[in-house]
């Protein structure tokens, strides 16, 4: 995906679905309660943040559709302004997609959901090499491709697939995936899910940028921010946005909220993000989707 701009504030991708999404965007895992989601919602909005990322399981979808209705008009915005990340738990994956889907819509309260994702390739309560799981999957996809086709999921898109549940999908499905999130961070640069991203015109996506929170002490990553004066955590996520992949960075701290968008007005040097590149170890600090069927 090559990044293109509406401003120098807002850079975006154009996805395979023809929608504009943002490079940065607010992760709201561990958000929860109306007041901090509001608190972080209202910082994100002043910041220039537009885009938030949200999941069944984070289970603040409803305070988050409540905080930016209630904040988009304080910032001159409606709610096409802002684009709309939320996830399929897994307990909902197979049989339970649509009324899983559904029911993240009508939590939200935003009218649609501008992306939605299948937030893990296995199933909530089978093992991971169940052979149910790559029928689970492709159930819940064809639920997804039919929210697609009624405009009430303005795109569509996995999580957490491995490039084995990529090739699974792209060949069987109607509606191709618009983005693939995953973790992505100079630990872990996951070269062979990104060509395969490349090849079938799909967005990679980074979460967990900072390794949870742990990169932000590596001494390659500080040399690098004190030499261009910046924090750590301003370094690591440009190394991804400088590649043309969007971070979603995820803080409740209105400071830290603002110093994490602050990635376009400064440049890595090629040394530096080779520096940063050559720290991959294919170190995992989340999730490893690897051994499910």
């Amino acid at each position: 995906m090559t990044p293109s701009s509406a401003s120098p504030s807002s850079p975006f991708v154009v996805l395979n679905a023809g929608l504009q999404m943002p490079l940065v965007g607010l992760g709201t895992y561990k958000l929860r309660g109306l007041e901090g989601v509001y608190q972080a919602v209202d910082a994100a909005l002043a910041a220039g943040y537009r885009a938030f990322d949200s999941a069944a399981v984070y289970r603040n979808e409803a305070d988050l559709g409540r905080a930016l209705w209630d904040l988009l008009p304080k910032y001159g915005l409606t709610r096409d302004d802002v684009f709309i990340t939320s996830k399929l738990g897994p307990k909902d994956q197979g049989e339970r997609a649509m009324e899983g889907a559904l029911h993240s819509l009508s939590q939200l309260d935003l009218g649609y959901i501008d992306l939605y994702l299948i937030h893990w390739p296995g199933t909530q309560g089978l093992p991971v090499a169940d052979q149910r799981n790559p029928g689970n999957r492709a159930q819940s996809w064809a639920r997804l491709e039919e929210l697609h086709g009624q405009g009430k999921l303005k795109a569509i898109g996995v999580s957490n697939y491995t490039p084995a549940h990529m090739k699974e999908l792209i060949k069987s499905c109607k509606v191709p995936p618009a983005v693939l999130q995953v973790e992505f961070h100079p630990q872990l640069c996951q070269a062979e899910l990104r060509s395969v991203c490349e090849e079938y015109g799909v967005c990679f996506q980074a979460y967990s940028s900072l390794g949870k929170g742990e990169l932000i002490a590596d001494p390659v990553v500080m040399e690098v921010a004190k030499n261009c004066k910046r924090t750590p955590a301003q370094v690591l996520l440009r190394w991804a946005v400088q590649q043309g992949v969007p971070v979603l960075p995820k803080s409740s701290n209105p400071e830290r909220i603002q110093e994490n968008a602050g990635v376009f007005d400064f440049t890595l040097s090629d040394t530096d993000m080779h520096r940063l590149s050559a720290l991959d170890c294919g170190h995992k600090y989340c999730w490893d989707p690897s051994e499910v069927a």
